[in-house]
């Protein structure tokens, strides 16, 4: 039974169509209820790994608080900005939901920290990098369907994954800039190789969008996180100008205004001068090139949905200072630093002694050559939640780091 018209919304010529996808690597009949887009949605949300995301660290390990961003209240938050942008620029809403919702997939327990551990401990074997682990969790590792591995979520999805940043490889044939120096990783090399992705163009204008709303939620979120955990003041603010043009202009409005609803308006106004800034940018950028296809918006060579020059800085600036008063917080670094010795220790340990592995990740492991039983023990870990990987850390060590 085909899907009925309805379904179906009224989108922009140059938008993503479900009914004109590149299918699946395995080919489904389709649903009579759901686009293929939809249905890629409901699939991601149904995922394990999209549960574990509500048990991952964002920014804050979980002891700081409960009312910090996890992995999964950040990804919703993505979500729903991704949304607002597609619906505003007439594209496909449940494809820029459907990338925004899988974008942090292949993340690891005590967030980037963890990633930057694993990716050490992996250098000898490929490295790790989450871009390449999720698409990894939705073409190999969840396993709930009978006929096949993964999700066998549609080309566009996994395209929008792969590529929301950008081409892999430039037009000289060589890796872009963020591949440069390490090479593109081989879990994206097989699986292009397999289903290709055209690592070479742009994605879709829809990927694009999840890509902005994923930084337009950090940048709001880790402000109002980093108020929040004191690890700076409202008045601090003023070393980044755009910011602090939005507090005074909050201040004149509301003159007793108490702090944790200063906190509040300050995190939505960034959030409305960076989205209303994308919308009108996008849409000046659309009318000039004038795409009649979603595959015009994969050719143009540039992004499409963007930033201004003048809001791009504003964001440049505000990260600038989120890097040294968030991320780099003296407070915040030594917990990062026992956060990543976990990470060390579990990794060494389950290489060396692949028995300690359950049963599911430790089957026929000593079949494997290093390189992939190394990554067999880096999936494992990835797929920890920050919880799990303390607990397993203290079933096999006689110390584990108390991250406060």
């Amino acid at each position: 039974m085909a899907v009925a018209s309805y379904f179906y919304p009224a989108l922009a010529p140059f938008a993503a169509d479900a009914r004109m996808s590149r299918g699946r690597l395995i080919p489904e009949p389709a649903s009579p209820t759901r686009t293929d887009f939809h249905r890629d949605r409901d699939r991601i949300v149904h995922a394990t790994a999209f549960r574990r995301l509500k048990h991952k660290t964002q920014v804050f390990v979980a002891p700081y608080g409960d009312h910090y961003r996890t992995r999964l209240t950040h990804t919703i938050e993505v979500a729903q900005i991704a949304r607002s942008l597609a619906r505003a620029l007439g594209l496909d809403e449940d494809l820029a939901e459907t990338c925004a919702l899988a974008h942090d997939l292949g993340h690891t327990p005590f967030g980037h920290t963890g990633e930057d551990a694993l990716d050490d401990v992996m250098r000898a074997f490929g490295g790790f990098d989450h871009n390449a682990q999720s698409l990894r969790i939705v073409t190999r590792l969840e396993r709930r369907y009978a006929t096949f591995d993964g999700l066998n979520l549609c080309w566009e999805t996994l395209e929008g994954l792969v590529k929301h940043n950008g081409p892999l490889i430039g037009a000289d044939g060589e890796p872009t800039e963020r591949y440069r120096k390490r090479g593109i990783p081989e879990p994206l090399l097989e699986y292009d190789a397999l289903h290709p992705l055209d690592l070479s163009t742009h994605a879709s204008a829809e990927a694009q969008v999840a890509a902005l709303a994923d930084d337009i939620a950090y940048d709001a979120a880790d402000i109002d996180d980093g108020l929040r955990a004191g690890l700076f003041s409202i008045d601090d603010l003023e070393e980044v100008p755009f910011l602090w043009e939005i507090v005074c202009h909050i201040r004149a409005l509301y003159p007793n205004l108490e702090r944790t609803r200063l906190i509040h308006e300050l995190s939505r106004r960034v959030i409305t001068h960076l989205v209303e800034d994308v919308i009108s940018v996008s849409r000046e950028r659309l009318a000039s090139l004038n795409p009649n296809t979603a595959d015009d918006i994969r050719m143009a060579g540039a992004p499409v949905i963007a930033f201004s020059d003048q809001v791009a800085a504003h964001d440049q600036s505000l990260k600038a200072y989120l890097f040294a008063h968030v991320y780099r917080h003296p407070t915040v670094l030594p917990v990062r630093e026992q956060a990543a010795s976990v990470v060390r220790d579990l990794f060494r340990a389950l290489l060396a002694e692949p028995a300690a592995l359950p049963l599911e990740w430790s089957q026929g492991i000593e079949t494997l050559d290093e390189a992939r039983r190394a990554r067999r023990v880096a999936d494992y870990i990835a797929g920890m939640t920050d919880r799990y990987a303390l607990d397993t850390h203290r079933r096999l060590f006689d110390r584990t780091p108390d991250l406060r």
